[in-house]
């Protein structure tokens, strides 16, 4: 007869976790949820609502955001969460430039990418600690580059409004 082990001696994958499992969902339903009929190409949310001008990226950025939040609260480490964030930045940023940006989108997985490597953390059996510290870091560092790109965009409207005034 088989001794159980105990509960403590199995990692959870990220299909086991169901308090995780949303957060695959959502990645899929972003990043790769519709086939183009024909290919292999996939694609989800995330381009199509990138093709509105500023409320798009922002909504998208938004998912990211939360998605790396519970990520982070389920005990991804420091070092892997520094990568979701680059994943997310690089998507949002390259993102926002028009045209160029709406192509990169269906390009650029970035919320598949950071499932992917809460995967792999989780077969490392890595995970640990609630992450609350990098959770608050990385919402300062998100709230200081937002607030640099408000202010970046007042002083060009501000600075386009004195140039049509004839001043």
């Amino acid at each position: 007869m088989m001794r159980p082990t105990p509960a403590s001696s199995h990692t959870p994958t990220l299909v086991e976790d169901d308090r995780l499992l949303w957060v695959a969902r959502v990645a899929r339903l972003m990043d790769s949820q519709f086939q183009l009929p024909g290919t292999r190409f996939r694609f989800g949310l995330d381009p199509i609502l990138g093709l509105l001008p500023i409320v798009g990226d922002l909504s998208t950025f938004a998912v990211s955001v939360a998605l790396i939040l519970t990520m982070m609260r389920h005990g991804a480490k420091g070092s892997v969460v520094v990568r979701m964030v680059l994943n997310v930045l690089i998507d949002t940023i390259v993102g926002a430039i028009p045209i160029l940006g709406s192509i990169f989108d269906f390009a650029y997985k970035a919320n598949d990418k950071n499932v992917r490597l809460l995967r792999e953390h989780y077969v490392e059996g890595k995970y640990q600690g609630s992450g609350k510290g990098i959770i608050a870091l990385v919402f300062i560092g998100m709230l200081l580059f937002f607030g640099l790109l408000a202010w970046g965009l007042y002083v060009l409207f501000a600075w386009l409004w004195h140039a049509m005034q004839g001043g």
